[in-house]
């Protein structure tokens, strides 16, 4: 009996210990390729455009992908002044420089400055999206310490949401149980000894619930600057509504069985602009059959919502619609196209605030970080206007004969402004009749004008604003000292 037990016990060790030393092994060559990031930022101020915030330090993780590249999220190198890497085995902070950022899809690329940051390190590759209830392990540097570590999750979910870092844009993402902490942002999730997605987000509700952006996402950030820069996403620019309701269904005519979605806008400058129209019943995509809450199949184990197949493409190429339009079937084909209309909805990094100031009246085309700062700062007496045009400067098609919206958002006290309180947070028209469509165009107006007064003209308010131009500039100097503007 204890011959047989010794012998069961050799026969176990010989079958597990090539196990555990494969794993060994693949973790090390995982182990290798990861790369603490530290980071030294600071951000702009869209209250106070002509300041920065303080220095922030932060951390977060990134991983080797091949010729000399540090795949990370942007937001961990977002308005970032200096950025050093390490790896588990080294003693020295290497410098690196940021080669591309996407804000869009919160990806960035790095390279470190110094071959020696590369020696005895290793490279890991992409792997396909992986199937819901598959194990994964997410690995980085979270807080708490400074060694590598490793959580293990499932994956519980895929779906089109929105991606935090820009606030507008949605992609793809999969949804896991491991534990992501901050520090694990940019780390990859390994499955099968390869990258199937990089930890960038949590769920601010729930535990134990956090976000990866699938290697879908990676490839096209990694494909989108093989040409030296980064593009962006395309948009298809339109509003749909699921086809649930029969009544609906009947009295648009819609045959029985004929699966899809309403189109209920198009909007200004996107790609089905001219193409598409509202009231088209869309029922496939690309060769995809649209369901009638506006999805498709993307794998056996997921649907995900149609716009998903727009998102693989780069601008120029074809987008093909199968379309129930009065009372038959057509396609529509167009080409995808980027739609810089969005811009100003995105938070904004890496770069300052542009402003005009005449007797102390701040002026800033509208943004969402101009927007967020306003909030945050109580000022919102008048802010109907500003929200609406905020909402719906797309949707109302504004952007087809403007730029953008500029708008009086803030004073600084002199007497020469102490009756302007009644036209703050509305938008400026005009500056002696000239009409204002961008924040260029009003600095050009005054620097131009020669006119004794500046008569500034608001949306949907018939008394302008008046100032006496001489005395406004004389007044900007002594603001800009007292309230330490550069």
């Amino acid at each position: 009996m204890r011959i047989l037990k010794s012998f069961l016990f050799v026969l176990v060790l010989s079958i597990v210990s090539p196990i555990l030393s494969e794993e060994r092994s693949d973790f090390d060559h995982v182990r290798k390729a990861v790369v603490q990031i530290k980071v030294y930022s600071q951000a702009f101020s869209a209250f106070n455009p002509w300041a920065t915030d303080g220095v922030r330090a932060s951390s977060g993780t990134g991983f080797l992908i091949g010729n000399k590249r540090i795949l990370t999220n942007a937001h961990v190198v977002s308005n970032a002044k200096y950025v050093q890497v390490q790896r588990y085995n080294q003693t020295e902070w290497y410098r690196v420089k940021i080669l591309h950022v996407a804000h869009d899809c919160d990806l960035a690329v790095l390279e470190a400055e110094d071959p020696e940051f590369y020696k005895d390190s290793t490279e890991l590759s992409l792997g396909e999206i992986p199937e819901l209830n598959s194990s994964l392990i997410v690995v980085g540097y979270p807080i708490g310490g400074n060694k590598v570590s490793v959580t293990r999750g499932i994956v519980s979910r895929k779906e089109q949401s929105k991606y935090e870092h820009s606030s507008v844009d949605s992609h793809l993402v999969l949804q896991v149980d491991a534990a992501i902490n901050p520090g694990n942002s940019g780390g990859p999730a390994i499955q099968n000894n390869k990258v199937v997605g990089v930890a960038f987000q949590v769920a601010t509700k729930g535990e134990n619930i956090g976000y990866l952006i699938p290697t879908k996402v990676i490839q096209h950030f990694l494909k989108d600057i093989e040409d030296g820069k980064y593009d962006g996403y395309v948009e298809l620019g339109i509003a749909t509504f699921n086809s649930f309701n029969p009544a609906l269904r009947k009295a648009k005519g819609i045959p029985d069985g004929l699966e899809g979605v309403f189109v209920t806008r198009i909007l200004p400058n996107g790609s089905a602009d001219g193409y598409l129209q509202e009231g088209d019943y869309l029922t496939e995509i690309d060769g995809l059959a649209i369901g009638r809450n506006g999805t498709i199949t993307l794998d056996k184990d997921a649907r995900v919502d149609f716009t998903e197949t727009v998102d693989d493409k780069y601008a120029g190429e074809p987008i093909r619609f199968k379309v129930f339009r009065k009372g038959k079937i057509v396609d529509v084909q167009f080409k995808a196209k980027r739609m810089p209309d969005f811009d100003f909805m995105r938070n904004r990094y890496d770069s300052p605030f542009d402003y005009s100031m005449i007797g102390g009246l701040l002026f800033q085309e509208m943004t969402r970080d101009l927007l967020g700062a306003w909030s945050r700062n109580g000022n919102t007496s008048g802010g109907s206007q500003f929200l609406y045009r905020y909402d719906y400067f797309i949707e109302d098609g504004i952007g087809r004969t403007k730029k953008a919206d500029v708008v009086l958002y803030r004073k600084l006290a002199h007497p020469v402004n102490s009756s302007s309180d009644y036209f703050l947070n509305l938008v400026l028209e005009s500056v002696n009749g000239e009409p204002v469509n961008s924040l260029s165009d009003l600095k050009k107006i005054l620097s131009g004008s020669k006119n004794k007064f500046l008569k500034l003209k608001f949306l949907n308010i018939d008394l302008p604003l008046i100032l006496d131009r001489d005395e406004a500039q004389k007044a900007d100097i002594q603001i800009r000292s007292t309230y330490g503007l550069e």
